[in-house]
Order: C-alpha cells, then structure tokens, then sequence
C-alpha cells in the first residue's frame, strides 16, 4: 500500500505510516499533470490546504480508498467526486483546537491594547503612549457565537482573565455551560446588545452566511469590538466597514477573510482600528505536529482494515440496508432540520418513536440521519452520519429512543419530539407512496405537511378569512404558494397552517404575517 502525502507535514507522519507497514511516497506542490500521474499509483493520499483534489484529478486514481485532511475544512477535496469514487474522505478536526483559541485571545488582548499599531508606531521612532491608551479586559463581557470545541476553549481562557463570558450556541445545555463557568443566553441579539467583544466560532454555511450584518451591528453596544477566527463569510465585510466608520463598532480582528488572500482594495486593511492575520488560527509546531500525527494515524487504520475515523462522507452501513432505508433517511433529516428551526432553543432531550414496520429494521441509522438533521444548521464541524451521535454527546443532549408496536394510520412513523427549558414539541412523519416524506402530526394537529425547501408554519386562531389575507400578503410579494394544509383540534378553536411556498419571504412580509390579529406564532423554515 502506498500513500502520497502531498503537503509539508512533519517527520512524524511518514513515521507512523512507515510503522504501520504503510509506504510512503512524500511529494510537495505537485500539480496537474505530474498529480494525476502520481495519483494513479496511489492508496492514500494526505493533504492539507494546498494541494487540490479535484473531480478531474480524482478521476485518474485507479486504487485510491482514503483522503485525509490534515485540519478541518476540505474545501480543497471534491468530496462529491470523491464518494461518487468511492473513496473515503476524513479530516482532523481536534489537532488545532487549542492553537485556534490561543490566536483568538491573542487577536483580543491585541485588539484591546493597539499592540500591532503601537509597535509600528515605535518603529518608525515615535513615542505615542495617550494615542494608544487601550481598555483592561478584567471585567468585560465577551459574547462567543458558537460553543463548540474551539469555543469553549476561548471561554475557558477568556475566564481566567477575569472576563464576564455569555455565549450563544442553541444546542449547549446548561450542564455544559456551568462547566465553563459561562451563560448562555437566548438568542444572538441578546449576546449583541451585552457584549464588549464579540467572536465567532461557526462554520461557514447559508444558515451563517453575514450572521453578523448591518442590522447586527445596530444591536451592538457602541464601542463594541470584534474577532473572527472562524470562516470569512461569517461577518459581511462591507457593513463591518461602514459599522467602524460610523463609530459603532470600535474595532476588528480579523484572521479569516471572504477571499484570501484579500485584495489590496479591501477596505477594512485601510482601516487602522482593524489588525489582520493570514489565517494563523491553526499555525503553531504543536498543532502541526497534532494534525500530522491524526491523519497519519487515521490513514494508517483505513489502509489496514481497523476502520475510518472523522469520515465526513462515510455511511458505516452495507449499501443494501442504506438504500431500503433512504426514504426515511430524508424523512429523519428533515425532522430534525424541521424541530430545531420550529423550537429555536437550547435542547434538552431527544426522544424518538419508531411504531410498525420501521420498527424491525436498522432504525439507528436513521435515529443519526435525524441527528444530523436537528445539528447541521449551527455547527462550526461538519456533521454527518458518523459524526452526529457524538457531537450531540457534547452538546450534553440526551437521546431516548424506543419502539412500538401499537396500531397507527400508517405502515412506518417516526416520532420525534424535543424538551427544551420552556416547552416540548412533537412532530410525527411517514413516507407517502415510495419516497415522499410528509409530516403527519405536529403538536398534536393532524397535518399533511410535504417537506420542501420553503415552509410558513402558522399557529394562530380558527378564524374566516385569514388565509385569503396571507394569500394577500405573499402574492404583493410576488411569491406562490404551492400548497397548503390546514389542522384544527375543535371548530373555532386553536389552528395550524403549513404553507409551501416557492420562494422565502422577505422579513417585513413575515413581520407582515405575525401581525395579523388570527396569528399568534409564525416559522419561515428552510429545508
């Protein structure tokens, strides 16, 4: 077996792959077609951000079983065209954990004191010690978005310095918090309005893309300061520019951009109240040396059948039972997506009730597609099939699952129902037909909900004439509703209405909605 390690990586990983009866071939900024001539010949191949595994070149391995990123992302690798291939993708997510936290306490303690500004002051010979009068962290608030492993690592240093630290992260319990000595509070708006400084720690999808915008920073303290180590993307750029102009926000920190590296033009570099780093988070020996020694460890057990550890694209079932089951794979992951959107609280338990048929088969598969579902939107690590029941064992939330066998309408239904500190919701699906997953129960309203990418759901009172003032409302805005299901529990009593739609709203359309006098709750939910 042989395995090309493609970027600069420590002696160490040849070592253990060596040791592990694996051959090494280590050759660096290789590029098409010397790539694709080496990838032919190849078992394995680790990478870290330089090297790119394309589809094209993925298309000339003829033996290739891993890729192992030596960090996080994997942007870098067509993962897509890897599994298409066959071939098994892993990334090192715990290497750089503690160096990322580090770089972020740095970019802090440099951001409060000027101490990037004032070393170039004292270079080119001045002496400006009033222009450089900083803040002393002791008693501040730091808000952190997204407690996940690099987090509360920020906190638990964040703590020690005597700072006040809340954090928002919906799916951290408050067993987890008190640990870190930390609050959590309810919603990213309250962390805005009480924060000092404010980082980030969220990956980069649709869900977070410009999580922190204009409309954030207006919720800031003024003054406010900010540190993004996490993805660029995270925070818009250009309203970050116009919030330090405008002295709202004091200051940033930035060690992440949306293109990197970023142009000359970029207009925060002009700024002297932002201090900037080349994506340093993860760029220390020690955690170089962590992530070498993962992958090389990783790869090592994939090669010799011991199995595949962090796969981020790796169903560890027999392709027979996945494909039987993947109608209520997606029914599972869009009842998860669907219940964290729908209650939008931190998370306590998870129970979960398979009744009939579905009730024999491999129902842990789909109890993980579920969980997948219910974290994917907010998590700062990718989450699949592999990762998902550990990533929820962090998060401190429980899971019940049971099965039964009472009669019910339908052949299969999952029921799915999370506890938060205020309240209980329950949702019920089935698969119509061959693969149609529906909603069939939420809250106790019988429903026929279709899960499609676009969904209002409406809580509100039995009254005539409010779906002709919504149908009102969405038509102004040009936006079609595909269709539509109506629950009550008695004549003129409490309602539920689940409209698709075929495009999302815009805010003050939904504000729209709430406030007509029939409704008393309102959910955009994006599948």
């Amino acid at each position: 077996m042989l395995v090309l390690i493609a970027d600069d990586l420590p002696d160490i990983c040849t070592e253990i792959l060596q040791n592990a009866g694996v051959e090494v071939l280590k050759k660096t900024g290789l590029k098409p077609p010397e790539l694709d001539d080496v990838i032919k010949t190849c078992d394995g191949v680790i990478v870290r951000s330089s090297t790119k595994l394309t589809a094209s070149v993925l298309e000339k391995s003829e033996k290739l079983q891993a890729i192992c990123r030596a960090g996080i992302g994997v942007d870098n690798i067509d993962v897509p065209a890897a599994t298409k291939k066959g071939i098994v993708v892993m990334n090192t997510p715990a290497g750089n954990i503690i160096s990322t936290a580090e770089h972020t306490i740095a970019l802090l303690c440099s951001l409060s004191r000027f101490i990037p500004q004032a070393c170039a002051s004292v270079k080119e010979g001045k002496w400006e010690k009033k222009k450089f009068t900083g803040m002393q962290l002791t008693g501040k608030t730091l808000g952190i978005i997204g407690m996940g492993r690099v987090g509360r690592q920020v906190a638990k240093r964040a703590v020690a310095l005597e700072m006040k630290v809340i954090g928002y992260d919906p799916f951290i319990t408050a067993e987890i918090s008190s640990q870190y000595n930390i609050t959590i509070v309810k919603s990213i708006n309250d962390l805005l309005s009480q924060a000092d400084y404010i980082t980030l720690h969220v990956t980069l999808n649709k869900e977070t893309k410009n999580l922190i915008a204009k409309k954030e920073f207006s919720l800031m303290k003024k003054g406010a300061q900010i540190i993004n180590c996490a993805r660029g993307g995270v925070v818009s750029e250009d309203d970050l520019y116009d919030a330090i102009i405008s002295e709202q926000v004091a200051g940033a920190a930035l060690d992440v951009f949306e293109a990197e590296p970023p142009s000359k033009d970029n207009k925060l570099l002009q700024l002297d109240q932002v201090i900037a780093t080349p994506h340093l988070g993860a760029s220390t020996e020690e955690a170089q040396f962590a992530v070498a020694v993962e992958a090389a460890e990783q790869m090592a057990a994939a090669l010799t059948g011991k199995g595949y550890k962090n796969a981020v694209n790796l169903s560890p079932y027999n392709p027979e039972e996945y494909s039987s089951l993947k109608p209520y794979l997606t029914l599972a992951e869009k009842m998860g997506s669907f219940l964290t959107q729908l209650s939008n609280e931190s998370i306590q338990t998870l129970d979960i009730t398979y009744t009939g048929e579905i009730s024999n088969k491999n129902i842990r598969i789909v109890t993980d597609s579920l969980i997948v579902g219910l974290l994917k939107p907010s998590l700062e690590e990718g989450v699949n099939l592999v990762s998902a029941p550990t990533l929820l064992t962090e998060r401190g939330i429980k899971v019940n699952v049971t099965t039964s066998s009472s009669p019910c309408d339908f052949s299969s239904l999952v029921t799915a129902k999370i506890i938060t500190s205020n309240r209980e919701t329950v949702i019920s699906g089935a698969v119509f037909g061959k693969n149609e997953p529906r909603l069939v129960d939420i809250n106790g309203y019988g429903v026929e909900a279709i899960l499609n990418e676009h969904i209002l759901v409406l809580f509100g009172k039995d009254k005539p004439g409010f779906i002709g003032q919504i149908g009102s409302l969405l038509g102004n805005k040009n936006i079609n509703i595909a269709h539509m299901t109506f629950g009550r529990k008695e004549i003129g009593g409490n309602t539920i209405s689940i409209l698709n739609v075929d495009a999302a709203p815009p805010q003050d359309c939904l504000n729209e909605i709430k406030q007509l006098n029939h409704i008393e709750e309102a959910y955009l939910i994006g599948l």
